[in-house]
């Protein structure tokens, strides 16, 4: 039976070490079983409680492909410490034919996932009251409750036994002084964009080494979170703000205000960087922007709950120059965002967004598949398929002729034990040949991988595909669909300065492409098997700067 181990420690204040006393005990219990270790999955420092886990991951992943019949860990909350999660793990490892087996519970059924699921649930519950409550009363002494915002640095401290005295802090006097002009500047009545400008321009540092954003001056109003509201510089420690929940779907951490009847409010006059005075004016002056008519009518749109409409190139838009994301300008232009906000680049040039997804339209279609480029890609991935496949049947005929040395091999050693020879190294060596063998053929079975298929006319068949997907982009009926099967031709497009206007390079992903000339006929296998995994995530085609760039210009 092939078993695979899984382990894994929850933060970095636990022992590295934690990780090879699981992978230990593990391996004890499948040499006591008599299986064959296939594999170890092991995550360093992930928390029980997310699922988003690449071991974890790829257990589930290899599990589905039938890597391995038995998964054996040190606990159940191992594996994972959320009720759903354990229900759903053991639903696909069941449905795989997959036994799960822990040294704590032995092989686990219906039953230990019902109550261990709920036992651990509970511990993270508890857990997250006892770390709160101890984080509370940190902070009632006036120590830090967890990180450290801009303008102060860890003070290292330890009591009379030499043990570290956590969550003291003292102010850092270089980024005190940007702080305080941060204030002195908002006060004279800059705007946090063009405060952010102006420290951008003077090369200093935001918070975490990033570029200052007016966002980051500015903060919220509610959440009392940025600069200028951070009431730790007018010597206030305030704590308990806001709490976290976690999307279902996503797992992504959302913040949620608490009342102010909540907050925990503690004085410590020795962290203060602002006056009373200039702290009072800027407060002042925040208050009322933020009762100003014009921004209590942009409020009363809500228009934070209206999602933005998915556009093709949603996401997939970045800067040539500094590869931040493109964001909107205006109503439908589409910049980098470092430059039009921050001034922190020099790609300033932007472009109409149905512009850009038009001339994207007409690259797929006439560009990125034109014959002789998909002559040259074709040559080029035949000749990599090709040398894969020289390499595969290489290592193949090597495992083959190391398969017949080991069955040699035990036969030689099976005739000696027959024939009266005994000794505990030679039942070792026995056993270690034995297990080799199993190995080997469990290799040379999973050896075998499909071909890739390419269609000799894909250039014609792909630019008819997209010519009917252009057509149903421009349909409203169709719109959506067409609009995500677009996106999954694109992998990014980059935005370069231009002496004439800003030129577009285009990433597009060769799998998508390949595929979308596969008949439909049902078999999704077969369809999937055009390009092989290794080429799904590796193989690119560009288009752009480097094909016939005066075209491209805009």
């Amino acid at each position: 039976m092939r078993a695979v181990i899984y382990a894994r420690y929850s933060s970095d204040l636990q022992r590295d070490a934690s990780i090879e006393d699981q992978v230990r005990l593990c391996r004890a219990r499948i040499e006591a079983e008599g299986w064959m270790l296939s594999a170890t999955y092991t995550d360093r420092a992930q928390s029980g409680a997310s699922r988003l886990r690449p071991g974890y991951q790829s257990l589930l992943e290899d599990a589905r492909k039938g890597q391995f019949d038995v998964v054996v860990a040190e606990a159940l909350d191992r594996l994972s410490r959320d009720q759903e999660d354990v229900a759903s793990l053991y639903k696909q490892l069941s449905f795989a034919s997959v036994k799960l087996t822990t040294i704590a519970e032995g092989e686990i059924s219906e039953l230990h996932v019902g109550l261990k699921g709920t036992m651990n649930a509970l511990f993270l519950k508890d857990l997250g009251q006892k770390v709160r409550r101890g984080l509370e009363g940190r902070v009632r002494q006036g120590r830090s409750g967890g990180g450290r915002c801009y303008g102060y640095q860890v003070a290292l401290e330890h009591d009379a036994r030499g043990e570290p005295i956590r969550g003291g802090r003292q102010i850092n006097q270089a980024e005190a002084a940007i702080v305080h002009r941060i204030f002195a500047e908002f006060a004279a009545g800059n705007s946090p964009k063009a405060i952010a400008r102006r420290l951008n321009a003077d090369n200093i540092p935001g918070p975490f080494g990033k570029v200052w954003r007016d966002t980051t001056i500015r903060g919220h109003h509610d959440r009392r979170t940025g600069i200028l509201r951070n009431d730790l510089y007018a010597g206030q420690l305030v704590w308990n703000k806001q709490h976290y929940v976690k999307e279902p779907t996503t797992l992504k951490r959302l913040a949620r205000p608490n009342p102010q009847s909540q907050w925990i409010v503690e004085e410590v006059p020795e962290l203060r960087v602002i006056d009373g005075e200039l702290w009072s004016r800027v407060q002042a002056r925040l208050e009322a922007i933020h009762e100003s008519p014009a921004v209590q009518a942009i409020r009363a749109t809500q228009f934070w709950k209206h999602r933005r409409a998915q556009h093709v190139l949603t996401g997939k838009v970045f800067c040539g120059v500094c590869d931040s994301p493109a964001a909107a300008v205006g109503r439908d232009y589409l910049a980098c965002g470092r430059a039009r906000h921050d001034r922190a680049c020099s790609n300033t040039q932007g472009i109409r967004r149905h512009m850009l997804e038009g001339v994207i339209l007409d690259a797929l279609r006439q560009k990125l598949m034109a014959p002789d480029l998909v002559k040259e890609f074709a040559d080029a991935f035949i000749k990599e398929v090709n040398q894969q496949s020289r390499e595969q049947e290489h290592e193949i005929g090597r495992k083959h002729r190391e398969l017949a040395d080991v069955s040699r091999n035990l036969d030689g050693l099976v005739d000696a034990i027959a024939s009266g020879l005994r000794g505990a190294s030679l039942q070792q060596r026995l056993d270690e040949l034995e297990r080799r063998k199993v190995e080997l053929q469990h290799e040379l079975n999973s050896a075998v991988a499909p071909p890739p298929l390419l269609h000799p006319n894909l250039a014609e068949i792909y630019r008819d595909r997209v010519a009917r997907l252009h057509e149903a982009f421009t349909d409203e009926t169709t719109r959506t669909e067409a609009t995500d099967l677009l996106r999954g031709l694109i992998d990014r497009v980059l935005l370069h300065p231009g002496e004439h206007g800003p030129e577009f390079e285009l990433v597009g992903d060769i799998a998508a492409m390949v595929e979308i000339t596969l008949p439909k006929n049902g078999n999704a296998a077969r369809e999937r098997a055009a390009v092989s995994e290794t080429f799904r995530r590796s193989v690119k085609v560009v288009a752009g700067r480097g094909f016939e760039p005066l075209t491209f210009r805009l």
